[in-house]
């Protein structure tokens, strides 16, 4: 190369020197570089040619190409700036807008930013729209332009054994219909976006800038910016989770009332509680120093309000209810924020929220408070024998309670109505509870019970029992609806099922004294005096007398065992009818029929052993257990009521039977009436709720 360049050059006529030939060669090559010019036109770029003027400093002369082709020779392409996009010039512009769009004068944040001219149309919208739109690209020639990123095609769907709504409606679109939310988009690397020209994109229009999506049925048009709310309008959840005074509710002496009429009336079918220590914790206000035990006040203090006559609270029932739902709303506010550790004592809130909910009727919000609280216990492991090891003697013993009256729960749902189970006793190796009043149960030891004395407790063991009866038998039941047992497998099956009976109907054989009936079971036939307008007359009196009047004698509702025992019997009658049911299903199956009268016969044993638990316990009591005890007998009693008007030759023993009964059912629901904190609602049952015990 060097020697062909000193060629051409000899041909001059003064060969100039080494110095001044390099000197020339330089002052040639930077006036090329001045004269290239600094930008192509628009369709040599797009065609990705070298663009060929003849004077590159005029703007105006057209290339030799758009000239051979016939097309206007245009310049309008901007090129874009090199490097990532200004983010901080971009927050500017938008906090200027969205302070514009407060004060409802919008207007161009300022004269010493100057945005680029994909940013302009941002700077005069609301943050909502820079948002909802992306930035409109200002060239005309966008579409020549080559597709950065392809399009992407939707995934492909198998067919799936739970199919979801997604299948149908992917099967109903093509790919490219479905590829991006904003079809005729796409994002290129440098971070700007590029708009398509498509069938999909054309009902965006200049006059309605942002679209419309069919799919919500939503418009930007046709609503207002949103407001931009300060930020103290939310508080953090930190804000809540700190300490609180009683009194802040309501006067210590009323929340003192309250807590006592637990004990009396709540506790003795939820002991949950640890009272010595709690009553300690309350005394040297505890609630002051952790918001935890405040939060445990205030749930005691809404589910019991919710549980006792009104008769004992000298407050209206509006003042009483809406007491009931502050304190469950101070107690919500604080656990929310407190989930983590989880604790025990989470578990009793979430436990005594749920009955809140239950007697209230919020029946979505119930199943919600007692999902919340199963969950945190197992995540506890309550129900392993193993996590008990290290803890005290009194977290052991709330958390053995607790999770205990949780596992009735879920029973008691599975059953009326129609629910999975959520804790299954295979899955629970957690001993029952130790049969020990609370005040022989220190933080250190335990302390013998002394020797006569029953425990309230081992009311919760006998029921505890009697549901994990009533789990095995609805395993069963759910296992052989998916899979119909078979020849031998249905023989085996109504021998577990047989045996399930015999041991539900010797559950209580072995009960202590207090929790014993007065009257033996009669299954033959029923006292004379059972129902008429006497005994009915007589009953509503003394429900009427218990709600209504304070100066009524409380000594029987006072009898934590006579409580106990309406829900253990009630209990056990219930499981024993559905074990019969299924038992009487199975037998079906096998012989293809089945003896009309023997159902008949058992069917008139359940009611009149349901009537006899009923009439050998003061309505006092009964009516203590509330809602949930007229849960039960209803689902038994409906049940009867129906096969007894379907049979066509009844025995009159049986018709007899169920008349009292349905008369009974008459009383109790008065009883559920009175529960109620509302005026305007009559007592039905809504049909989603449960017995929580």
């Amino acid at each position: 190369m060097p020697a062909a360049r000193a060629k051409k050059e000899s041909n001059s006529v003064s060969p100039p020197s080494d110095d001044a030939s390099q000197k020339e060669s330089t002052a040639e090559n930077s006036k090329s570089k001045r004269k290239r010019q600094s930008q192509s036109c628009d369709a040599c770029r797009a065609r990705k040619v070298r663009c060929a003027r003849e004077n590159p400093d005029d703007p105006k002369q057209s290339c030799k190409h758009c000239v051979a082709l016939g097309i206007p020779c245009t310049y309008d392409y901007q090129p874009k700036k090199r490097g990532p996009p200004n983010l901080y010039l971009r927050r500017l512009q938008e906090a200027a807008a969205a302070a514009a769009a407060q004060q409802g004068d919008i207007h161009d944040p300022g004269s010493d930013i100057s945005p680029s001219p994909s940013s302009a149309h941002q700077s005069l919208a609301s943050p909502i729209q820079n948002r909802a739109s992306p930035p409109q690209q200002q060239s005309s020639s966008t579409f020549l332009e080559p597709t950065l990123t392809p399009i992407q095609t939707a995934p492909i769907v198998t067919p799936s054994r739970y199919p979801i709504a997604a299948d149908s409606y992917l099967s109903h679109y093509s790919p490219n219909a479905i590829s991006s939310p904003f079809n005729g988009s796409r994002e290129s690397g440098s971070g700007t976006i590029i708009h398509q020209k498509s069938e999909d994109t054309q009902q965006y229009s200049s006059s309605e800038p942002y679209g419309s999506f069919s799919a919500y049925n939503w418009s930007y048009k046709h609503h207002q910016p949103l407001p931009i709310l300060p930020p103290t309008a939310i508080p953090p959840l930190s804000y809540y989770y700190r300490p609180h005074r009683l009194e802040d509710i309501a006067p210590r002496d009323t929340i003192s009332l309250i807590i006592a009429l637990f004990f009396d009336f709540v506790y003795p079918l939820t002991p949950s509680i640890h009272k010595p220590s709690f009553m300690a914790d309350l005394h040297s206000r505890r609630e002051e120093r952790d918001p935890l035990f405040f939060a445990l006040v205030m749930s005691t203090v809404a589910s019991t309000l919710v549980q006792v006559p009104r008769s004992y609270l000298p407050m209206e029932r509006s003042v009483v209810r809406k007491l009931a739902q502050t304190c469950y709303e101070a107690s919500r506010h604080i656990t929310i924020a407190s989930y983590d550790p989880p604790t025990s004592m989470h578990v009793v809130v979430r436990y005594f929220d749920c009955i809140y909910h239950f007697c209230e009727g919020h029946d979505a919000t119930q199943h919600a408070a007692f999902g919340e609280s199963a969950h945190i216990a197992v995540t506890l492991r309550m129900h392993e024998e193993a996590s008990y090891e290290g803890l005290d003697p009194i977290e052991c013993e709330v958390r053995r309670r607790t999770f205990w009256l949780l596992f009735g729960a879920d029973k008691s749902m599975s059953i009326l109505l129609g629910r999975p189970i959520c804790l299954r006793d295979e899955d629970c190796t957690v001993h029952f509870p130790k049969e020990l009043d609370d005040e022989y149960i220190t933080p250190s030891a335990y302390l013998p019970q002394p020797h006569g004395k029953t425990a309230l407790v081992s009311g919760l063991n006998y029921i505890s029992r009697i549901f994990a009866l009533l789990g095995e038998i609805l395993v069963r039941i759910r296992v052989d609806k998916r899979s119909p047992p078979q020849g031998q497998f249905a023989t085996a099956r109504l021998e577990e099922v047989q045996s399930l009976h015999a041991r539900i109907l010797s559950a209580l054989a072995h009960t202590p004294e207090p929790l014993r009936l007065k009257q033996s079971l009669q299954h033959s036939h029923l006292p004379p005096d059972y129902g008429g307008a006497g005994f009915r007359q007589a009953t509503f009196a003394e429900v009427k007398d218990f709600f209504d009047n304070p100066k009524a004698s409380r000594a029987n509702a006072l009898n934590p065992f006579l409580v106990m025992q309406a829900n253990l019997y009630v209990t056990q009658q219930l499981v024993r009818f559905v074990i019969e049911q299924y038992r009487d299903e199975l037998l079906t199956s096998l012989n293809g029929s089945i003896d009309e009268h023997k159902v008949a016969e058992d069917r008139e044993a359940v009611a009149s052993d349901l009537l006899n638990i009923l009439h050998s316990i003061p309505i006092q009591s009964i009516a203590t257990n509330g809602p949930s005890l007229v849960h039960k007998v209803r689902f038994v009693a409906s049940t009867l009521l129906d096969a007894v008007r379907k049979a066509e030759t009844a025995p009159a023993s049986a018709a007899r039977a169920h008349a009292f009964l349905w008369d009974f059912l008459s009383i109790l629901s008065e009883i559920e009436r009175n529960y109620l904190l509302d005026d305007d609602r009559d007592g039905t049952p809504s049909g989603d709720g449960m017995s929580i015990v």
